[in-house]
C-alpha cells in the first residue's frame, strides 16, 4: 500500500485538472488507457483506500463517530459542537458536507474500478483479489453512507459526467450490497497479506460479523467472529497497554488497520489537489483531540512526551466511572491522570523535575498542603456530571505518540486501528446474549476481561451470565474500545443512543431522536434538479 501513494498523488494530480478552467495533460494520458493496464489500475485500487483517511485518526471522523454519545463531551477546543453535542445540527455543518463528498467519491471510484477490472489485463488471480478489495470497500463506505444518513442515493455503476438529479433508496437495499460485497471479499481475499493495510479474507469475515450483528443475524454473527477468533494467526496481546505502544502497532491483534507512512511527507498534511482548500489532513490527528492544555501550568512547559494538546474532547464522568482501575489495567492504559514537572522557571518551590506538577481525578481530592495543581471531580464536571472545566481533565492517552520529531508536529505516522480481535469477542457475545445464551456470552467478555485484569485481581474481572444485559455489554465495549471510532455506530445498532447519551448531559440537552441520521449536506440539497424526490432528512432545515 504505502509504496504506491508516489503513483496515487500523480494520478490524483491528473484527475484535478479536471477541476481547471482551462485543462492542460501534459502527458496526453486518458482514463481509458490508465485503467486498461495493471499498473495504472493499482493506482485506482490505492485511491480507494486512501479515502479511510478522511475518517479514521481525523477530527472529523471522531466527531461523528465517537462524539454526541455517553462516553465524551466537549473540551474548551472543540471546533463542531452543531455536531458533538447535536446545538443546532443544521445541513450547512462542515463536517457532514465534507465528509458525505468523500465518502461518496471512494462509492464511485470503487464503482469505477468494478466496471473497468475486465480490462485492466491482469492475470486471473490478481484480478480475483483486486475486484474483492473494490468490492470489501464500496460495502465499507457505504455502511458509513447508510448508517449516517440512512436511506439516500445508491449507485452502483461509474458516474462519467455531471449528474444533477439523486435517488432515495431503502436502507435494505443497501444492505443487501454490502453483504453481496462482503460475500465476495470473503470468498476471493487472500488469507494474508505481505501489503500492510490492504483487506484480507478475515478482515471481510470480521466486518461482515459487525454487519450481521447491525441487521439481527446473530447466528452468522457469531459464527463469522468464531471463524475470525479461532482459524486464523490472530490474538490477544498479554498487555492491553502493548497495543498502543508506537514500536508495536503491527501486532497479532490488528485485523485491520488504516496505515500511515513513518515519512510524513508522503502523509499529504496539505496538497492542493487532493485536499482543496489546503486543510491539513495528514496522517493520524488523534493524538491532538483529547489531551487536556498542561502546557500553561506550573511546572510545565509543552514537549514531545506530553503532546500538543488541541482540547477537543474530555471524558464524560460516566466514562470514567465505568472502570475499576484497581483491578482493570484498561484504565491506566487508556487516561493520563498525571503530569511530571518539565519545567522549573515556572515550578512552585520545592518542585524538582519529574515531580509531580499536576493530577486530575474523578475523584474528590483533597488538595491542602499539596505543592502542585489538582483538577478533581468537583473542580472538572457540574453536578449533573457536565462539564464545569474542559480544559483540564482526564486524558484520553491511547493515541499519543511520543515519537513525533517535534513539539508542533501536527501528524503522527499512528496506524488507526479499525478492526481489532476483542471486538470479535464482543461481537460474539452480544450475539450469544441475543440469542438467549447468557452464560456463553459472558464466557467471551471473560477473556478480553482476563486480559486487562490487574495481576492478583484476576477474580474481580470475571463475570457470569447472570450479570449479562446489553447494557452491560455497552459498557464493556466502552472499556475495550472507548475512542476507536465506533461507539455512535454501537448505540444507534442497539437502539441505545437515545437512552445512554443521558449519561453524557451536555449533549442529553439537545439531543432529539431525528438525530440518529446525520443532515444531508445543505449543497447536495441545492445542487439537484428533482428536489420533490429528494429531500432533506426528516428534523433537519
Amino acid at each position: 500500500m504505502k509504496r504506491t501513494i508516489i503513483m496515487l498523488l500523480s494520478f490524483a494530480l491528473l484527475a484535478a485538472c479536471n477541476k481547471q478552467l482551462e485543462e492542460y495533460n501534459p502527458s496526453g494520458l486518458t482514463t481509458d488507457q490508465v485503467f486498461s493496464t495493471p499498473d495504472g489500475f493499482e493506482t485506482l485500487v490505492s485511491a480507494a483506500y486512501s479515502y479511510n483517511r478522511w475518517w479514521y485518526g481525523k477530527e472529523e471522523g471522531y466527531s461523528l463517530a465517537e462524539m454526541g454519545t455517553d462516553l465524551w463531551t466537549s473540551g474548551t477546543g472543540d471546533k463542531y459542537i452543531d455536531l458533538t453535542q447535536y446545538y443546532n445540527l443544521q445541513a450547512s455543518n462542515t463536517v457532514v458536507s465534507g465528509l458525505w463528498k468523500q465518502l461518496y467519491a471512494a462509492i464511485n471510484l470503487c464503482n469505477t474500478g468494478l466496471g473497468r477490472i475486465d480490462k485492466a489485463g491482469y492475470a486471473d488471480d490478481k484480478k480475483a483479489i483486486r475486484n474483492a478489495e473494490l468490492h470489501f470497500l464500496r460495502a465499507f463506505y457505504y455502511w458509513h453512507i447508510v448508517e449516517m444518513w440512512g436511506g439516500v442515493h445508491f449507485t452502483v455503476t461509474e458516474t462519467s459526467g455531471v449528474e444533477t438529479t439523486a435517488n432515495r433508496t431503502v436502507v435494505d437495499s443497501f444492505y443487501a450490497l454490502i453483504f453481496r460485497d462482503l460475500e465476495t471479499a470473503v470468498n476471493n481475499l487472500p488469507i494474508t497479506t505481505t501489503d500492510y493495510g490492504r483487506a484480507t479474507k478475515p478482515a471481510a469475515q470480521a466486518f461482515l460479523a459487525r454487519m450481521c450483528l447491525t441487521r439481527g443475524l446473530n447466528v452468522r454473527a457469531a459464527a463469522l467472529a468464531d471463524s475470525v477468533i479461532n482459524n486464523y494467526s490472530y490474538a490477544l496481546l498479554p498487555k492491553y497497554s502493548d497495543l498502543w505502544r508506537m514500536d508495536n502497532l503491527q501486532n497479532k491483534e490488528v485485523v485491520w488497520a488504516v496505515n500511515y507512512m513513518k515519512n510524513l511527507v508522503f502523509d499529504d498534511k496539505v496538497d492542493a489537489s487532493l485536499y482543496p482548500g489546503g486543510h491539513p489532513r495528514g496522517a493520524n490527528n488523534g493524538h491532538l483531540m483529547f489531551g487536556m492544555k498542561y502546557d500553561d501550568l506550573p511546572g510545565m512547559q509543552r514537549d514531545v512526551l506530553n503532546g500538543r494538546p488541541f482540547n477537543r474532547y474530555m471524558p464524560s464522568l460516566f466514562l470514567l466511572n465505568l472502570f475499576n482501575e484497581q483491578a482493570d489495567s484498561r484504565y491506566n492504559a487508556t487516561f493520563k491522570s498525571v503530569w511530571l514537572c518539565n519545567n522549573l522557571k515556572t515550578a512552585p518551590a520545592g518542585m524538582k523535575l519529574g515531580d509531580t506538577a499536576v493530577v486530575c481525578s474523578k475523584y474528590i481530592v483533597d488538595a491542602t498542603g499539596k505543592n502542585y495543581r489538582v483538577y478533581d471531580r468537583n473542580t472538572t464536571y457540574n453536578s449533573d456530571e457536565g462539564g464545569k472545566d474542559r480544559t483540564h481533565y482526564v486524558s484520553l492517552q491511547k493515541f499519543d505518540d511520543p515519537t513525533r520529531a517535534a513539539t508542533g508536529e501536527e501528524e503522527s505516522s499512528r496506524d488507526a486501528f479499525v478492526i481489532r480481535l476483542a471486538e470479535m469477542y464482543l461481537i460474539a457475545a452480544e450475539a450469544q446474549f441475543n440469542l438467549g445464551n447468557s452464560s456463553k456470552a459472558a464466557d467471551y467478555i471473560n477473556v478480553i476481561r482476563k486480559r486487562a485484569a490487574v495481576p492478583g485481581h484476576e477474580a474481580e474481572m470475571v463475570i457470569t451470565g447472570a450479570d449479562i444485559s446489553l447494557d452491560l455489554i455497552l459498557d464493556e465495549r466502552a472499556r475495550e474500545l472507548a475512542g476507536e471510532q465506533l461507539r455512535w455506530f454501537d448505540l444507534k445498532r442497539t437502539g441505545k443512543l437515545a437512552d445512554r447519551i443521558k449519561k453524557s448531559p451536555d449533549a442529553a440537552k439537545n439531543f432529539q431522536p431525528y438525530h440518529v441520521l446525520r443532515p444531508i449536506p445543505q449543497d447536495q440539497i441545492d445542487a439537484v434538479t428533482n428536489k420533490t424526490e429528494f429531500t432533506q432528512n426528516i428534523g433537519y432545515q
